[in-house]
């Protein structure tokens, strides 16, 4: 079976899951009482996670130094009260990035949360030098990401890359945009989802980007894939907390 590379920022997602019924006697704050916490492996991680879920080998490039990203979170309601990131500061640029390294692998995954691991440079580096990437970044879309297969972006990404977008055509041909409960839209086309409750979107985005690169290798058909990532994502955000596909 083929194998995938999934290269990019990764973090450890946290959730600390309890409850809070005062607030503070000497600050306007509630007073949160830790219950349990649920530990995954989020950004990239969970993007390689959801794709060994779904049955595919795969390899995770990324960064040493550990992010960690502590969301507080009332147990009843999901209400999320506080997050709190540390790490960034500290992560490295990608090293060993070769055209022999990406060829070993079929299909190559850009998971680009922006935090240091990847360059720009590095993302055009990928996507020239491999026949199939699929991006999905936090960046503003350049010249730098043309010769990818399909970027994955969602609503407030697209709206930071909209003067580019209109300006270069190549984008109506490779562009995903991801708008939540509406579903997804390539081009002139829109994919819709069934219409489910929301608990948590917390990693939905990285297992669209998984459930659309296996389901391309397993057909070669961006509509099908399209329809299995949307599929897919709708599941994963009706659990609380950071969740891989296969738990359902």
């Amino acid at each position: 079976m083929s194998s995938i590379l999934v290269i990019g920022d990764s973090c450890k997602d946290i959730h600390v899951y309890g409850k809070s019924t005062r607030l503070c006697p000497d600050a306007p704050v509630p007073v949160f009482v830790p219950i349990y916490e649920n530990q995954n492996l989020g950004m990239a991680g969970n993007v390689y996670q959801n794709v060994i879920s779904l049955g595919f080998p795969a390899t995770l490039k990324t960064n040493s130094v550990i992010i960690e990203k502590k969301r507080y979170v009332d147990e009843n309601t999901n209400h999320l009260f506080l997050r709190v990131d540390s790490g960034e500061e500290k992560i490295e640029r990608v090293r060993g990035l070769t055209k022999d390294f990406l060829n070993q692998f079929e299909l190559v995954i850009i998971s680009d949360y922006n935090k240091g691991f990847l360059l720009e440079e590095d993302i055009k580096f990928i996507c020239d030098n491999h026949d199939l990437v699929f991006i999905d970044t936090k960046k503003q879309i350049t010249d730098s990401f043309k010769n990818c297969s399909f970027i994955k972006i969602n609503k407030v990404e697209y709206a930071n890359s909209i003067d580019y977008i209109n300006n270069n055509e190549w984008t109506n041909k490779k562009i995903i945009q991801t708008v939540g409960s509406d579903g997804c839209r390539l081009g002139d086309n829109h994919y819709t989802v069934e219409k489910v409750e929301i608990k948590d979107l917390c990693g939905a985005g990285d297992t669209f980007i998984a459930s659309l690169c296996v389901k391309y290798l397993k057909t070669r058909d961006i509509q099908q894939s399209m329809i299995f990532a949307n599929e897919c994502a709708t599941k994963v955000v009706q659990a609380k907390g950071v969740n891989t596909i296969n738990e359902f």
